[in-house]
């Protein structure tokens, strides 16, 4: 079992897309360092209430709800995303889904002078990608309307930040790597798609993304905020 993490430890925690593979992983590592954790999904399941982020008046009325039963929440990762060619789904999801769950928490923890949010995005929303013109446009969305309102809220002691992933192992992911060799081609990079490899040599593991998100929410990232922080194995060199 984890340690308690200051600034995580007894605080409560809204975690969006929490039955995906990266927000299930945020959500236990968040558990683990002594949060109060609330699942979101669009689907209700095993600790989960259904939420979808796409509707602007329900995720308020969870979001107040929320608060009402259980206190003040003062963490919140939106891990909520889909990966797909079709626009409005994409646009939908990926950046109104930002926009919606954070209009809900960002007006509270402002009057309360503290909160710390964690916007999981990609890095594929600074880097462009043969054939993933939607997906990228919608993240690099919800990245740019995060980064906006954490400056509105940054005096009052709120911090935004954003996590980028690059290839993760999940359901999401794996979908998309049908042909035989797709994970080898991840790894090595691919010419013909203006697509460099990964100089890590590993693909990451929801894990990885869950500890950077831990890291982001704890008081040991205090004086970090507005942050788009890449987590994949130097896919994009940091740019």
């Amino acid at each position: 079992m984890s340690a308690p993490v200051p600034g995580i430890d007894g605080r409560a925690a809204v975690v969006t897309g929490a039955a995906g593979g990266i927000g299930s992983a945020v959500a236990r590592a968040l558990t683990a360092a002594g949060a109060r954790v609330h699942r979101w999904d669009r689907t209700a399941g095993p600790d989960v209430t259904a939420v979808d982020v796409t509707d602007a008046e329900a995720v308020a009325e969870a979001w107040a709800r929320t608060e009402a039963d259980h206190g003040p929440v003062d963490l919140l990762v939106t891990a909520a995303g889909v990966m797909s060619d079709d626009w409005d789904l994409c646009l939908a999801v990926n950046a109104t889904g930002v926009r919606t769950v954070l209009d809900a928490a960002l007006p509270a923890m402002s009057a309360r002078g503290r909160g710390s949010v964690v916007v999981i995005s990609s890095n594929a929303g600074a880097t462009p990608r043969a054939g993933m013109a939607a997906y990228a446009a919608s993240k690099a969305a919800g990245t740019s309307y995060a980064r906006s309102a954490g400056l509105a809220v940054a005096r009052s002691g709120v911090r935004v930040n954003i996590v980028s992933p690059g290839s993760t192992e999940t359901p999401m992911t794996g979908a998309m790597w049908t042909a035989p060799d797709a994970r080898e081609t991840v790894l090595a990079g691919e010419a013909q798609q203006f697509r460099l490899g990964i100089p890590l040599g590993r693909i990451a593991e929801p894990d990885d993304i869950a500890g950077t998100v831990v890291f982001l929410a704890s008081d040991a990232a205090r004086h970090i905020t507005l942050h788009d922080l890449r987590v994949d194995g130097g896919a994009t060199l940091d740019m």
